[in-house]
């Protein structure tokens, strides 16, 4: 009896400290995630780790950005969330040069910035949480390298001008450069117009003899399945071609084998861990905030979160199938 009697208070003290974390968070906190482009399945899986992590918290998750890839539109969805005074952004980089002014202002504010998925590494943003784009990039080439036997004509598909596809071409062209039989010979931007994609592969596919386009390469998560469709309505069997991201279209191509390989990133985590991330600044604010993680060697911020990346071929994307099956 006396031992329960000693241990009351402890017990007491306990319950108190459940009763704080349970009331730690509040639906009046909010956090935004904000992206160009948001029409494009690529950010579903985003939105939903976004909107999980803050289901888990009990706290508001607020989405703004262009259907488009419209810089400007998306600046003016980062200025209206900043007047706003949210407890944190999470953004994805359309422009570094239009959206970096934006991301300072919005420090300078007092709210919290995190980028994921493109980065404006010049910016006063916390940190970055995505893929190591540039060793991405190296992951494709090596791939592209060892389908090719080291020489072809390769074309690729991208958004230029966007941070993250810029690595990934570098990444690729850093392979290439060891090997003088592969030539890049175009890079498409195809300005989140999948149609573009569609009809430049037809225009190549017209290509015979020295100027035969051996591959194709998407940078980016939109134009895959439209190169791969204009491919196979040309009936060609001897073209390679590797796409990007987690599309259920690209992983029908695969297992078809019209597409012989994806780089797969994590948007689903890059989102989750970006509402975590600004949760934990909100609650436990870093000290010496306004310098960079990158020059501070005390930083209590990370400088890069790499979500990780993975090469899905036809050996493995039934495992990835049955992933995004189990998810959704």
């Amino acid at each position: 009896m006396r031992a329960m009697k000693g241990s009351a208070p402890a017990l007491l003290a306990l319950a108190a400290l459940v009763l704080c974390g349970c009331q730690r968070h509040s639906s009046k906190e909010v956090y935004y995630l904000i992206a160009a482009n948001m029409s494009a399945p690529y950010w579903q899986p985003a939105i939903t780790g976004f909107k999980q992590a803050a289901a888990e918290y009990g706290v508001t998750a607020r989405v703004a950005g262009p259907d488009t890839r419209d810089a400007q539109a998306e600046l003016a969805a980062l200025q209206q969330a900043t007047a706003a005074k949210p407890d944190g952004i999470l953004i994805s980089v359309t422009d570094a040069q239009v959206l970096g002014p934006g991301i300072n202002a919005a420090m300078d504010a007092g709210v919290p910035v995190i980028t994921m998925d493109s980065d404006a590494p010049s910016s006063r943003r916390l940190y970055f949480i995505g893929t190591n784009n540039l060793e991405a990039g190296r992951l494709g080439g090596h791939r592209v390298v060892d389908r090719l036997g080291g020489k072809g004509n390769v074309v690729f598909f991208t958004l230029a001008g966007q941070p993250n596809t810029d690595e990934r071409l570098k990444g690729f062209k850093d392979v290439f450069s060891t090997y003088p039989g592969i030539k890049v010979v175009g890079v498409v931007d195809i300005q989140s117009d999948p149609e573009i994609a569609f009809d430049k592969t037809q225009m190549f596919m017209g290509q015979t003899g020295a100027q035969k386009i051996d591959a194709f390469i998407s940078l980016e998560s939109v134009s895959g399945k439209m190169v791969a469709d204009a491919v196979k309505r040309a009936g060609a069997t001897d073209r390679l071609l590797v796409a990007f991201d987690l599309n259920p279209d690209t992983l029908s191509a695969i297992k078809a084998g019209i597409i012989d390989s994806t780089i797969v990133q994590k948007p689903y985590t890059m989102g989750y861990l970006g509402l975590q991330g600004l949760d934990q600044i909100y609650h436990y604010p870093p000290r010496q905030m306004a310098m960079s993680t990158g020059v501070n060697p005390f930083a209590q911020l990370p400088e890069f979160v790499d979500t990780g990346t993975s090469l899905v071929d036809k050996s493995n994307v039934d495992l990835y199938i049955a992933a995004a099956a189990s998810h959704q």
